[in-house]
């Protein structure tokens, strides 16, 4: 019969055992132990252009990734700017994907929780207290989430509330309304079955009562823009800046938004703006 037992909670800061090299080597081979999902080791002590090594380098499926930072002890001031200084250079230097700063502490004390707080939301930061405990001669680790990430989410990703028609005639034009109306009639050649769907900060795609925004209206006075989603994709971008488009992409919302004066800007560039329309219902799996 399985037995309850109360375990050794140790200390490892000053174990002569267990090194800061041996905990960032357990994380490395197996980074599911931090619990932050399914994510895959990229690499271990990377140089860093001003100097220092960051310890770890992790990512996920969706295209973030996770500077790590490991202190044996209490948490400093000095990790807590050396965490924030590697997050800073790597999302600079690979500005494609995004990115998350993540500290690691045996102890994150009150003090410093209030400091981290300040940078959470401004800085994507998860703060995780790492115990250790004796099992005989081996040592047990666990992690807990102390701090977590607080996202800074784009309109779309927010339940705001329905509008209508009229809503956005008044923000918008009814003229610049029928130019939408002329694309999406136009877009549900290959896409039936779908319907508008007027929300406050956009107008979303809608199908069977259920939002599916594989492309997105944001009708202005003068123009529109046009918006979907798809990984980046440089040679495309240059493609339509190319043939006259206006085209931007968001690498944080991997989002594209192409500005056109109206339908017949839509017209000239049709078949290239219907295959970037489908490429973002392949991005979502949408078949019709």
């Amino acid at each position: 019969m399985a037995k309850i037992v109360k375990m050794e909670k140790v200390q490892l800061k000053n174990n002569p055992q267990i090194k800061e090299d041996l905990i960032q080597s357990f994380i490395f081979d197996d980074p599911s132990v931090l619990g932050l999902g399914d994510l895959s080791p990229i690499q271990r002590e990377k140089v860093q252009p001003l100097g220092g090594r960051l310890d770890l380098l992790l990512a996920d499926d969706d295209g973030t990734r996770y500077e790590v930072e490991v202190q044996l002890g209490a948490t400093d001031p000095s990790h807590i700017i050396r965490t924030i200084e590697y997050w800073d250079t790597e999302r600079k230097r690979y500005p494609q994907y995004d990115h998350c700063a993540v500290i690691v502490a045996e102890e994150i004390t009150g003090r410093f929780m209030n400091v981290i707080s300040l940078f959470n939301g401004a800085i994507p930061l998860i703060a995780l207290q790492l115990t250790a405990y004796k099992q005989g001669d081996d040592i047990s680790l666990a992690f807990t989430k102390v701090l977590d990430r607080v996202t800074i989410v784009n309109d779309e990703d927010e339940q705001y509330e329905a509008t209508d028609r009229k809503y956005w005639e008044g923000r918008s034009t009814p003229k610049m309304l029928q130019n939408v109306d002329k694309i999406f009639d136009s877009v549900k050649e290959y896409a039936s079955g779908y319907e508008l769907k007027y929300n406050k900060f956009y107008i979303g795609m809608m199908k069977d009562g259920i939002s599916k925004n594989f492309l997105m209206f944001r009708p202005k006075k003068n123009y529109l823009y046009i918006v979907y989603k798809g990984n980046e994709n440089p040679e495309m971008v240059q493609k339509c800046e190319e043939s006259g488009l206006d085209i931007s992409y968001t690498p944080r919302w991997k989002e594209y938004s192409i500005q056109l004066s109206g339908f017949e800007e839509y017209l000239k560039h049709k078949e290239l703006i219907d295959s970037l329309i489908k490429s973002s219902m392949e991005y979502f799996n949408i078949s019709d």
